[in-house]
């Protein structure tokens, strides 16, 4: 299963950097691991998950 976030509007690289972060930490604890991450043109990322096992929840 793919689980996608979208953060808020982090127009500053270090901001952006420690939310990606957070959230990734927050959804590997949930049993998901990061696959990709794009920034967008209104400085917002897009944060795409995968379950890491194996179909259970």
């Amino acid at each position: 299963m793919y689980k996608a976030i979208v953060t808020g509007y982090l127009p500053k690289a270090e901001d952006m950097a420690k939310e990606v972060e957070e959230k990734a930490n927050r959804m590997e604890k949930e049993g998901f691991d990061l696959v990709t991450i794009s920034i967008t043109g209104t400085a917002k990322a897009i944060l795409v998950f995968k379950n890491n096992n194996n179909g259970e929840i």
